[in-house]
């Protein structure tokens, strides 16, 4: 069980540290898509539909809402 824990604990530090170097861009796509992924993977588990396909329309809708954002605050 320890093992597991630090392999666990090893993979969600190398994740954050991947994302250290982002740019604002960067990091509205991936927080716009993580967001959306949430909000469509519980929308199809409440409605009963397909629930990686909600996850993945969420997510792209999500990205692409981010960087939409991201160019209209770029323009201010």
């Amino acid at each position: 069980m320890k093992t597991t824990h630090a392999v666990l604990a090893a993979a969600l530090a190398m994740t954050l540290a991947g994302c250290s170097g982002m740019d604002k861009t960067e990091q509205r796509v991936l927080s716009g898509g993580a967001i959306g992924a949430t909000v469509g993977t519980v929308g199809t588990v409440v409605t009963g539909g397909c629930i990686a396909c909600g996850a993945a329309i969420g997510g792209a809708v999500g990205a692409g809402t981010g960087l939409i954002v991201d160019q209209l605050d770029k323009k201010k």
